[in-house]
């Protein structure tokens, strides 16, 4: 049985150290993304084809970097310095892109760009798993998840008046001082409370003491479940064996599971640029602003909804609450067929803020499920973010190649359909990952 242990005032401010871990590096993960191009075309006034290429090699060099990545997770005991190097090499990307404008630095900036923050997802969830185990996971992933949301608000307000009152490259140098803020967050972190073995989802949780009644359910459900044979092929979960890699990518839950969620992807991935051409062909002047516009509607609609998702994950199960996320984007496509109003379009958005928030809290729930006692659980994050990216890459190519033959309405009707396989596969096809549902309710830790 697992020994007892407190959740100590230190541990407890390591936890809560997540928090403004995740507020400030909303910003982060993605650099600085769109602003870019806006910059270089507007300040710099580069041409369309080497802007596109500038853009495009962050998510070229993420798909063949996010799988080591995860394995690096796993295998690393340093996962605070991680972040920090990748924060400092973000930081420092943008810097040097504002300061030595070449299409040579902007090209290599923006690889190492891609490079680095394919650390952040990985490290974020291995630290959060670390520190509160797999019963605590999702009430913790949905706090995260939500601070995230929030943060992609702060920044995205920042940004816009950054550009709009001082000057663009402004927006550069906040996303160094978000990498700076960050590194600090998880410097906060005390590395001793992170347990590794848990980290890369391997081992059992360690009851706590101050909360006896869910102790015991919790080593009742450990016990039973280390007698039970595992459909993951992976290790007991005494943490005394790693699953191959092989044994983890040829497990038919995890392939299942994959594929639904690189289905949803793929329907999901172009909406969001479809809809700001269709908003740039009625007002090209307002165009930007109703953008951002739909940016924020959706993240401000997933603060709340990640916040109830980590509230319903443990109680109701892992898959009627992602039903719900694919249950959404087939009508959320067919709904852009119905107007070209502006304001009509933009509330759409809030049906993307409810699939978004699920999506972000349960996937990474259902892989640390689908993964316990294996060591992969980073490994396996990697690669399926690796499908995702390839995912999301050839639904804008080919939502692209509808829109320019058939118009809008057919490139709209083929995500929604390709939504509605991607329903029926997960209904059908993936099965519940919560592995023993602990009766008593958990008592969030207070910050």
């Amino acid at each position: 049985m697992a020994a007892t242990v407190s959740t100590t005032s230190t541990k407890r401010r390591s936890i809560c150290a997540l928090a403004p871990l995740n507020l400030f590096l909303a910003d982060v993960r993605d650099g600085v993304g769109p602003y870019l191009a806006i910059y270089l075309l507007s300040v710099r006034h580069w041409q369309p084809g080497a802007i596109g290429l500038a853009m495009s090699l962050p998510g070229l060099v993420a798909v063949l970097l996010q799988t080591p990545a995860g394995s690096l997770v796993d295998t690393s005991v340093h996962k605070r310095r991680l972040l920090v190097v990748a924060s400092a090499v973000v930081a420092l990307s943008c810097v040097a892109a504002v300061t030595f404008v070449s299409p040579p630095v902007i090209y290599a900036t923006q690889m190492l760009t891609g490079a680095a923050t394919t650390i952040y997802a990985p490290v974020v969830a291995a630290i959060t798993l670390g520190l509160v185990g797999h019963r605590r996971f999702a009430q913790q992933t949905g706090r995260n998840e939500a601070w995230n949301h929030g943060g992609n608000v702060l920044a995205a307000v920042l940004a816009g008046l950054i550009g709009y009152y001082w000057r663009y490259e402004g927006i550069f140098y906040l996303v160094a001082l978000m990498c700076a803020l960050g590194s600090w967050s998880a410097l906060r972190i005390k590395p001793g409370d992170i347990d590794n073995d848990l980290a890369r989802g391997q081992g059992a949780d360690k009851p706590e003491s101050d909360d006896t009644e869910t102790a015991k359910a919790a080593s009742a459900a450990n016990e039973s479940t280390a007698d039970a044979p595992s459909e993951t092929g992976g290790a007991a979960e005494d943490g005394e064996q790693t699953a191959g890699f092989r044994q983890v990518l040829g497990n038919p839950r995890i392939l299942r599971f994959a594929i639904a969620v690189v289905l949803f992807h793929f329907a999901n991935a172009a909406m969001l640029p479809l809809v700001g051409q269709k908003l740039a062909l009625g007002n090209q002047k307002a165009s930007a602003l109703f953008m951002s516009a739909c940016i924020i509607v959706a993240q401000l609609v997933m603060i709340p909804v990640a916040a109830w998702v980590s509230r319903r994950a443990p109680e109701a199960g892992r898959k009627p609450v992602f039903l719900l996320a694919f249950a959404v984007l087939p009508v959320r496509g067919v709904l852009y067929t119905l107007s070209n109003n502006a304001y009509f379009l933009v509330g759409v958005q809030v049906l993307d803020g409810l699939a978004g928030g699920i999506f972000g809290v349960i996937s990474v729930i259902m892989i640390a499920d689908l993964t316990r006692g294996t060591g992969r659980f980073n490994f396996v994050q990697g690669a399926i973010a690796t499908a995702l990216g390839i995912g999301a890459s050839l639904s804008t190519v080919g939502a692209g190649y509808l829109v320019q033959h058939f118009g809008y309405r057919a490139g709209f009707l083929a995500l929604a359909a390709v939504a509605a396989v991607a329903l029926a596969f997960f209904w059908f096809c993936v099965d519940e990952s919560n592995p023993a549902r602990v009766g008593a309710k958990l008592t969030p830790v207070r910050c």
